[in-house]
């Protein structure tokens, strides 16, 4: 949920302490429209900016819908000082979260193409502050959020396995996890993958290996039941045909979030009242 809180820091940050810009008197509707076409997020973070505004939001489209040039994503009517308040925070918030759910909905084409089987995941790797925002944009496009924090799964990273050995991170974190906590162990080659379910890994991360060295650790762990395998480690767009075609049960990538471009979008006025 996106708590007045966060709108006010936003906006605190958007404005400043002496907001000349938008004293602009009367009442005035306000659109957002596409000006590309992509997958539609973030429409809750703008309801929540234009609701703390005491802007009346009268139509807008749900997240996941494919949108076209020149679409009414949204309109708002209201006071015209809180219209123009709120009108940045509404193409920025809308406008990245669009970007990212149209990147994962790429992903994830590019992933049925090969198997319908194999989920694209997001990462950590989220703005600070902007996590919600950006983990259900992933879902908006598709995708899988991945664990939302540190306390959804223990991932035993190599940084875990440098300071404590893999055999003994994993059973350390064993003794301290819920029994409804899954364990996911990162490892760098192949050959370590079976190594990783011996000590008692729910998931095994591939990472930074090529598509074929994923599908040998994808092999290695066949009559593994129930354990699940995830690639990870600079896969790009243009990389997930392959991965999918190794098998692999989730292809977990960092570009959704870190380096997917806002969707364009633009926000008008007009009709206004007084």
């Amino acid at each position: 949920m996106i708590t007045d809180s966060q709108v006010e820091r936003w906006l605190r940050e958007d404005l400043g302490h002496d907001d000349v810009t938008n004293q602009v008197p009367g009442e005035t509707t306000g659109r957002l429209v596409a000006k590309e076409r992509g997958i539609l997020a973030g429409l809750e973070a703008a309801r929540a900016v234009f609701d703390y505004l005491d802007v009346d939001v009268l139509e807008a489209l749900e997240s996941e819908t494919a949108i076209e040039p020149g679409d009414e994503v949204l309109r708002v009517a209201g006071a015209t000082r809180e219209v123009l308040r709120g009108e940045r925070l509404a193409v920025n918030l809308v406008g990245h979260a669009s970007g990212i759910a149209t990147r994962t909905r790429r992903a994830v084409d590019e992933a049925r193409a090969e198997s319908d089987d194999v989920r694209i995941a997001a990462t950590r790797k989220t703005t600070p502050g902007l996590r919600g925002l950006e983990k259900r944009a992933v879902v908006a496009g598709g995708g899988d959020t991945h664990r939302l924090d540190c306390s959804h799964m223990v991932m035993v990273k190599d940084n875990h396995v440098a300071e404590l050995g893999l055999e003994d991170a994993v059973s350390r974190f064993r003794e301290r996890v819920s029994f409804a906590t899954k364990v996911e162990v990162e490892v760098e080659s192949p050959g370590d993958a079976p190594r990783a379910v011996e000590a008692g890994a729910d998931v095994v991360l591939l990472d930074n290996m090529s598509p074929p060295e994923t599908r040998e650790g994808v092999d290695l762990l066949a009559d593994r039941r129930g354990v699940l395998t995830e690639a990870s480690g600079g896969i790009e767009l243009e990389d997930v045909a392959d991965y999918a075609a190794t098998g692999v049960d989730v292809i977990s990538m960092g570009s959704l979030t870190h380096s997917a471009p806002a969707l364009d979008l633009s926000f008008r006025t007009g009709e206004r009242v007084a």
